[in-house]
Parts: C-alpha cells; structure tokens; sequence
C-alpha cells in the first residue's frame, strides 16, 4: 500500500514539474496575423490606395501617421500606423519617459503610465481617428475595429485599440501588433488587457526580433499580453505559439535584445515597408 501510494505520489510530481507544451495556433489565427501584417505594411506606403484591395477611407499624418480601411467583405474598418520611417519616428522613439497617460475618450488611473513619444503621437491624430471611425460605423453599423501596426506602428496601434474600444466600448475591436516595443507600465498593460481583452489582442514577435525588449523593464516597462512568438521560420501555424501572460519568459523574452535587427525587417512573409502590392 504504501509502495503503490509512493508511486502514485512521484508520478504526479512528475506531472506538476512537465512543462506546458505550447500547441501550434489555428489556420485561422495564421491567416489573420498573415493578413493584418499587410494591412500594417500598407501603412509604410506613400499612398495606399486600395489596402488589400478594400476600400481607403483616409489617411492620416501628423506625428502619427497611417490610414483608415473598410473592408466590407469581412465588415471591418482597419486602422493602420506606420512604423519607424522618418527622422521625426526615430526622436518620437527617443522619447521614452514615463508620463501619465490621457488621450480622449480613455479613463485612466493616475498610475497608468505610457511612452512620451509613443502617447504623443498617438494623440496628435486620435481626434481625427475617432471622428472618422464613427462616421463609418454610423454608415456600417456592427463593423469590427482593427487596429494594427508594426514597430513604432505596433506601439501606436496598441494605444490605437485601446481608444478605439474606450470610445465605441458597443464595437467589438481587434489588436494585432508586430514587433511592438514596450509601450506603458505595468498599470498600462493590465488597462489594455482589461477594457480590449485579452481574447483581442494578438502581439507578435519574430523569431529574434530585439525591439520589443529594447525598452526594458528596468525602466518600469512592461508588455501586456498576450504574445504570440514565431520561434521560427517559416511561419506555419506550428511555428507559432501562443506565450503565456504579459513576459513569458519562455517566449521573446529569452532573446537578448538587439534592437532593430533582420528579424525585426520581416514578418509573416512580408517585407515591411518594400510591398506597395499591398496596396493595390
């Protein structure tokens, strides 16, 4: 009795001590990040005329700069930010301290803290972006809100999602992000997490892509989840997985920071910032 007790105790130590094995991600969830990382690429484009081949509803510049798409086939409306592409990107990067965070539309707690650049920008064509957003969902009621980017981009579009839902809170909203750098506190990150969901929210990083653990947490950074790592390449469906809350440090975490790095030029197949076919 006691033999078969001690057995029975050990295997389930066992148990407890086997790592989680991390399944692949659905056909679906590869097509999607395949699909908005184009939509995130357009946005690098001088003019996107037809995004996707969808309808361009506007673009928008300012410290912040990207545009505005419908499809209605799939009845979505896309905001897309371009990443690093100027002089004016890279000091909009630069601008890393932490200040607390408004932006119109948004209830924030004192203690929720974002990039200086990154809320800035943002900021310079949130009221544009909201104006525009509820005049097409005034025309296309029950549209789904997208809100991608890449690098710089993803940082935008991470405080894009976040305004979006604050300010149609009755509009279900996506995020997708590619190699987002850190954007907020801790306090941000569990914001994000809690009025877009978790469900929503799809940051991907590429295989040893260093931007997003550029800014680090030492600085009182901190990434809201929920990541999903494509550890390797290509990207199929079982060369992602999905990481585990907000630093799974199973996930890019485990990857020393190089900053912008060949990793960080290429996701899901797209080259960004050289496919203007996306546009068309």
């Amino acid at each position: 009795m006691f033999a078969s007790t001690l057995v029975l105790f050990t295997l389930s130590l066992l148990a407890f001590a086997k790592p989680v094995e991390k399944r692949a991600i659905s056909a679906t969830l590869l097509s999607d990040l395949t699909r908005y990382t184009k939509y995130a690429n357009g946005a690098y484009q001088s003019t996107c005329a037809k995004p996707l081949g969808n309808v361009l509803v506007e673009q928008f510049s300012s410290k912040a700069k990207g545009y505005i798409a419908r499809d209605d086939t799939r009845k979505e409306i896309i905001v897309s930010f371009r990443g690093s592409f100027s002089i004016q990107d890279f000091g909009t990067d630069a601008e890393i301290i932490l200040i607390p965070f408004t932006s119109p539309g948004v209830s924030a707690s004192k203690g929720v803290l974002a990039h200086t650049g990154f809320l800035t920008a943002y900021n310079s064509v949130a009221s544009n972006i909201i104006s525009t957003v509820k005049a097409q969902l005034g025309a296309h009621p029950g549209y789904t809100l997208v809100s991608t980017g890449h690098s710089l981009g993803g940082a935008l579009a991470s405080i894009g999602g976040l305004s979006l839902k604050s300010n149609f809170p009755g509009s279900s909203v996506r995020m997708f992000t590619f190699g987002q750098p850190r954007t907020g506190n801790a306090a941000y990150a569990s914001l994000v997490e809690s009025v877009v969901g978790t469900s929503n929210i799809f940051r991907a990083v590429h295989t040893s892509d260093g931007v997003p653990t550029l800014i680090p947490q030492a600085v009182g950074y901190r990434h809201h989840a929920v990541e999903f790592w494509n550890f390797a390449d290509p990207p199929t469906a079982a060369n992602v997985k999905q990481c585990s809350g907000e630093e799974d440090p199973t996930c890019s975490d485990s990857i020393p920071s190089g900053g912008i790095n060949a990793a960080h030029l290429t996701y899901f197949g797209e080259a960004m910032g050289a496919d203007p076919s996306v546009c068309t």
